[in-house]
């Protein structure tokens, strides 16, 4: 077990200090590079959980906007603007991510319908069964807005 394992367990904090020093100073056989690996991962998910997240709370308002003209508000143009400059800060930091938004559109389309349909109080029948928008309309900031 490398000798900084129960450091990572005991305080994280400390333990992240310690492997960028010896990372920094060479001491490649010292580090804790099951943890490291653990923690690397650990944030490549966090980005894809983010940018499920927020188009979860795009596609519900996109859907919103679309199929409740009536009830339009700033608060849903705002909400729209913010979620695509978080998705734009999220795809900055990790554009390999940006090929895999049309499979995340699949796989969160029917949470935000579910969403929309509970915030509006319109039927899930009211709004189709499949993502009516392309991943280009959904991150332009000029599509429904």
């Amino acid at each position: 077990m490398p000798r900084n394992a129960v450091d990572y367990e005991e305080d994280f904090y400390l333990w992240t200090v310690e492997q960028a020093r010896l990372l920094r100073s060479g001491e490649l056989s010292a580090i804790d590079a099951a943890n490291i690996a653990e923690e690397i991962e650990s944030m490549g998910r966090s980005d894809r959980r983010e940018l499920k997240s927020r188009l979860i709370v795009l596609l519900a308002h996109l859907l919103k906007w679309r199929y409740q003209p009536d009830a339009q508000s700033r608060s849903w143009s705002s909400t729209i603007r913010e979620q695509r400059q978080q998705i734009d800060l999220v795809l900055e930091d990790s554009p390999s991510l940006r090929p895999a938004v049309a499979q995340m559109l699949d796989q969160t389309y029917g949470i935000a319908r579910e969403r929309a349909a509970e915030e509006t109080g319109l039927a899930e029948a009211a709004f189709p069964g499949t993502c009516p928008f392309t991943p280009d309309e959904v991150l332009s900031r000029e599509f429904l807005r």
